[in-house]
Parts: C-alpha cells; sequence; structure tokens
C-alpha cells in the first residue's frame, strides 16, 4: 500500500515516521500530476508547496491551529491531505470541490481566499482571538512573494508585529533559486536562529546590557550587521517579528525541524522559505506561468491536445492597444499582476517603456494612472472585473471625483467559470454605474469590443469598456477604427409586443429568443449613459420591455431601465433577467447561464411565465 492511500487526515499524517515524508511527498507530487492533467486548474504553484504543506500539517495541528493560505490556489496539498483526495477528480466543476479555501467545504478550510494578500490580517484576528480564549495554538498565514507586494500585507503586519500575538507569517517566495551551498548554511541558520539556545541567549544579553546603554546599543548593531550579511529579514525585524530563513522549501527534513522550533516560540515570526514554482515536474519547472492554470495535458510533455484557436476577446484587446499605441505615443498601460492574463504581453515587447505591471496592487495601478493622466498621457488600465473591487475608493477619489479622464478595459466580466465566487466579475456594473463622471460600455461582439475600446480612449473623460472572459460569436474585426456614437443603442430586429434589450454579450441569446417570439432585439451597448429615447419609445410600442445582463440584478442595467421608466412614468410592463442575488458558483460558462436563466431557452420560458 502507498503512503497516501494510509492518509485521510493530518492524524494519519502525524503517525508516519519522519523518513517517511520525503516519499509521501513525492506520491502526493505524482498524484497532484495525474489529477490537474485530467481536470485542469492550477499546477505549477501546487507542486510548490507540496513539502512546506506536509511538514505544517506533520508539525502543527490543524484546525485547532489556523491555516491561511493566501489567494488560496495552492492549496492541492492541503485538501489531499485533509481527507479530499477522492474529490479531486471533481476539482472546479459544478457542485465539486473549490480550486481555493472554502470554509463551508471543510473545517480544515479556516478562511476562504481568492485574492490576495489578506492572510496575515485574517491571521492576526484569529491569532487575537485565541489568545482571548487563552489558547496556545498558532495562527499561520502563508503568503507568496507576490502577494506581498500589496499594501494590506503591511498593513498586516505592521499591526502584527506591534501586538505580540502568537502569529506565524511563512513567506513562500518562489522568486529565488536555491542554490544547494548556500541551501544547506541557510537551512543550519534558520535552525540555529530559531532555536531555544540563540532565543535564551539573545533574552538573557539584553538583559544585562540594558543596565549598559551604549553596549546594548552597539550590541544591537553588532547583531543587525552580522544577520544582515546572510539573510534578508531587517525589514521584517522592524516590524516587529524574529525573522528566520531564508529555508530550502523543498528540504522536508529542515522544514520540520524549524518549524517544531517555532512551534514553541511566543510572538510574531516570521520564516522565509523559498520553493521553485512546479517543482519536480519538468515542464512546469521549465514553463511555470504556462502551468499556473492549465487546462487538460499529456502528462509525459505537458502538451495540451491542440484546439482551433479562436480569437477571446482578450485577444481583441492585446491586437488593439498595440494598433492604438502605434498611433498616439501617449497612450500608457497599466495592469496590477495580469500582463498575461489581460493580453498584455505584446504591448510589453514593443512598447516596454510605456508599459507598467506594477504588481498586485490595485489601489496603487488606480492612483498611478491618474497621476500620469494630470501629466497629459493617456493611461489604459487593465484589469480584471473581480480585482477593480479593490481599488473602489481610488477610482472614485482620486478619479473619477477630479474627473481624470482614462480608459478601463475590464477583463472577466460577468460569468467566469471554474474559478468560481471569488474571480466572478458579477457586481461591476452596479458598483460603477452610481459613480459621477463615468461612461460605461458593454461589447456584445469582437469587432464592437474593438471599436469601444477605441470610443472610450478617444473620450475626453472617463471610459469603461467591460467585457466577458473567452471567445465572442466570430464576428469579423475591422482593422479600421470608428468611435461610436455615446449613449446611443442600435436596433437589431424589428418585431412585436416584446422588447429584448440586451446589454454585452447577451445579445446573441437575444437574436435565438426572437426568432422563436417575434420580439425585438436592441443592442445597449451603453449602460452608461443609456439610450433614453429608444427607451420611451420601446415603451410606448412594446408590452414588454425584457433586460438581459451577465451582472447582478440588483442595481444593474436593468435597474437602470427601471428608473428611466420610473422617471418618465411609462406605462409597460418590465422584466429583469441577470444574475440572482448570490454569489455565483463555479462550473462552465454554459453551465451557469443555463443554471441562472440566461441560456435562449430559459430566457423563453421566463418571458412566457411572466406574460402568463
Amino acid at each position: 500500500m502507498n503512503l497516501l492511500d494510509k492518509i485521510n487526515s493530518p492524524k494519519d499524517l502525524k503517525k508516519l515516521t519522519r523518513s517517511e515524508l520525503a516519499s509521501l511527498c513525492d506520491e502526493i507530487r505524482t498524484f497532484i500530476i495525474e489529477s490537474v492533467s485530467k481536470t485542469g486548474g492550477h499546477l505549477s504553484s501546487n507542486l510548490g508547496v507540496i513539502e512546506l504543506t506536509v511538514a505544517l500539517h506533520y508539525v502543527f495541528d490543524c484546525p485547532q491551529d489556523k491555516f491561511i493560505w493566501d489567494v488560496g490556489h495552492q492549496t492541492y496539498p492541503h485538501k489531499i491531505l485533509t481527507g479530499r483526495k477522492k474529490k479531486m477528480s471533481s476539482l472546479r466543476a459544478m457542485s465539486g470541490i473549490s480550486g481555493f479555501p472554502k470554509i463551508a467545504e471543510s473545517d480544515y478550510d479556516i478562511f476562504g481566499t481568492g485574492h490576495s494578500s489578506t492572510s496575515i490580517s485574517a491571521a492576526l484576528g484569529m491569532a487575537e482571538a485565541l489568545k482571548k480564549k487563552n489558547l496556545n495554538h498558532k495562527a499561520i498565514a502563508i503568503i507568496g512573494d507576490g502577494a506581498m507586494t500589496a499594501g494590506m500585507a503591511f498593513e498586516g503586519l505592521n499591526n502584527a508585529g506591534d501586538s505580540k500575538n502568537n502569529i506565524l507569517v511563512i513567506l513562500n517566495d518562489n522568486d529565488m533559486s536555491i542554490s544547494k551551498n548556500v541551501g544547506a548554511l541557510n537551512n543550519y541558520l534558520a535552525k540555529l536562529m530559531s532555536g531555544n539556545l540563540y532565543g535564551s541567549i539573545k533574552r538573557s544579553s539584553k538583559a544585562v546590557l540594558s543596565a549598559i546603554p551604549p553596549m546594548l546599543e552597539f550590541a544591537k548593531r553588532a547583531e543587525e550587521h552580522v544577520k544582515g550579511m546572510v539573510i534578508p529579514g531587517t525589514l521584517f525585524e522592524e516590524f516587529g517579528f524574529n525573522y528566520i530563513g531564508p529555508i530550502d522549501g523543498h528540504d522536508i527534513d529542515a522544514l520540520v525541524d524549524t518549524l517544531s522550533n517555532l512551534k514553541e516560540l511566543q510572538g510574531p515570526q516570521f520564516l522565509h522559505v523559498a520553493t521553485q514554482k512546479g517543482f519536480g515536474y519538468e515542464p512546469a519547472e521549465i514553463d511555470p506561468n504556462k502551468f499556473h492554470g492549465v487546462s487538460q495535458f499529456n502528462l509525459d510533455d505537458g502538451t495540451q491536445p491542440s484546439k482551433t484557436k479562436k480569437t477571446t476577446y482578450t485577444d481583441v484587446f492585446g491586437d488593439w492597444i498595440v494598433d492604438m499605441a502605434m498611433a498616439d505615443k501617449k497612450l500608457c498601460a497599466i495592469t496590477p499582476a495580469m500582463s498575461d492574463g489581460s493580453g498584455l504581453n505584446k504591448f510589453a515587447e514593443k512598447f516596454p517603456d510605456r508599459f507598467f505591471d506594477v504588481g498586485i496592487a490595485e489601489q496603487h495601478a488606480i492612483t498611478f494612472a491618474a497621476g500620469l493622466a494630470c501629466e497629459d498621457y493617456k493611461p489604459v488600465i487593465a484589469i480584471y472585473s473581480t480585482f477593480l473591487q479593490r481599488a473602489y475608493d481610488q477610482l472614485i477619489h482620486d478619479v473619477a471625483l477630479q474627473n481624470i479622464p482614462m480608459l478601463f478595459a475590464i477583463d472577466r466580466a460577468g460569468i467566469v467559470g471554474q474559478d468560481g465566487p471569488t474571480h466572478s466579475g458579477s457586481f461591476d456594473l452596479s458598483f460603477l454605474r452610481c459613480i459621477p463622471n463615468i461612461v460605461i460600455m458593454a461589447p456584445s461582439n469582437e469587432n464592437e469590443c474593438r471599436q469601444m475600446l477605441f470610443t472610450g480612449f478617444k473620450f475626453k473623460g472617463i471610459s469603461v469598456v467591460r467585457y466577458p472572459r473567452g471567445i465572442g460569436p466570430g464576428s469579423i474585426i475591422k482593422s479600421k477604427m470608428t468611435a461610436i456614437p455615446i449613449g446611443k443603442a442600435e436596433v437589431i430586429k424589428k418585431g412585436k409586443k416584446i422588447a429584448l434589450l440586451a446589454f454585452g454579450n447577451m445579445l446573441e441569446e437575444a437574436l435565438k429568443v426572437a426568432h422563436k417570439i417575434n420580439a425585438t432585439v436592441v443592442n445597449m451597448r451603453f449602460i452608461k449613459p443609456l439610450d433614453i429615447k429608444l427607451i420611451r419609445d420601446l415603451a410606448s410600442s412594446h408590452k414588454l420591455l425584457v433586460t438581459l445582463e451577465e451582472n447582478a440584478i440588483s442595481g444593474g442595467a436593468g435597474s437602470a431601465v427601471l428608473e428611466v421608466i420610473s422617471e418618465y412614468n411609462l406605462k409597460c410592463q418590465t422584466l429583469r433577467l441577470g444574475l440572482p442575488d448570490k454569489f455565483v458558483e463555479q462550473g462552465s460558462q454554459e453551465q451557469l447561464r443555463k443554471k441562472y436563466g440566461l441560456d435562449a431557452a430559459s430566457i423563453t420560458k421566463s418571458i412566457e411565465k411572466k406574460l402568463t
């Protein structure tokens, strides 16, 4: 029997000998590679934390000790060790297990994550609660080097260091190469500095030297000088943490030894762990970015089944911004760590001096863009809908209030799919349209997306183009760019009694419905400003107006139409169809559209029910 077959909980893991842990890690690595090759998912990040995850569960007692995984797409080993191995075949599928920690899924998932840089703050809150309950357990935040760049992480560090609570922050640094010689030295230093001897000597020395202030100051400087030569821990110690590391994150023995020492220490501890993304699977080691989020792939060489390449909305944006930059030297592109996902790689290669990847720092990205715009540059911010939520104050205060011109290219708007509620773009229309000085557009096809991006860029104000994940209907994309009249909708088909007001990618489903029930179809194009004249005309000539959108019904485009109907006292029935007042679960986009009544068959049924 394999070792992994014996593990159904962390209690089973603790029954293994130290000498068996390395073999268990190998088995987990093989299992994850095989499993993800069938389901798709996040591979590189999970392969990089296997040894760390095993060591954490071997040394600590989760869920009494609280593990908070920042971002959360590195939790497959954690899920496997906590009784969910058999469920991995349902990973990210509808009604299956989540690709992220989820409180409702397991008692071992202490805190739900999906967005970055939240772990330290959450862990500190839990550490404070444990202290108030007189429980001597640890709250442990596991955070990556990318997530550590965000401001919230430093806010948490600042508060945690001052609190003196029993919090352990583990920095999973996968941007650092590990040389065997240096690694061995670092591991030795980490064990030494986390042990009781070093701690007791340090405390005793301070007690003695405190009576001689000049000598104490000299000792502090000497200690910092010596430590600074071998470890980059000064910053974290300034925050009030006891810094340990860096340590080889793939050396299971060093990890267990160091974590065992840290378990006994009181107060804020900081462990720096160096890992390699994709560790143990050569294709992922060579190209970890390719295997960050991956679909099904061939185990032998990592290749994915060849598919007919279809143009995505992201591709449309990527091509447009290169073309636009060649025409306007003032254009600058800004993204918060989503260069590849947002389609900016070609732009970055062609215009490196006008490309700014500011890291996982959405708030900074917006205000940085505002600063550029104040000096007559023309910023284009490429950002996912779900991540724009993190910069709402900056959008209002630093951009809209001052009416500073810029274009927001909002990708992954609406139903996103298998990444689930943490990444769903359900709310952007609702939270954007209430802000003054903003024009909001939603394209119905690929060519319209290109023309809207041009329209927004040329607009003398703040503009938003929100578009969905994946491919469109396959429209021919015209290289010539033409501005669309602001606030003008387009009647696509004339019918009787029923008018379908389609926003964005809902146009294709609206046309399918219209051919069955002879309805009028309108490509609304603009959410703000609305085409009020057309809405009034439609209300006077139709019995029922139906709004269709991939956004929360609450406060969305349909609500905007209702406001017009109310303001002008229009006499017609209305039906709003969109995403319900709940978080959109994981599943394929097609499954979710059907589930939430946004496919043609469901729309038709909703209309028939309304009219009966």
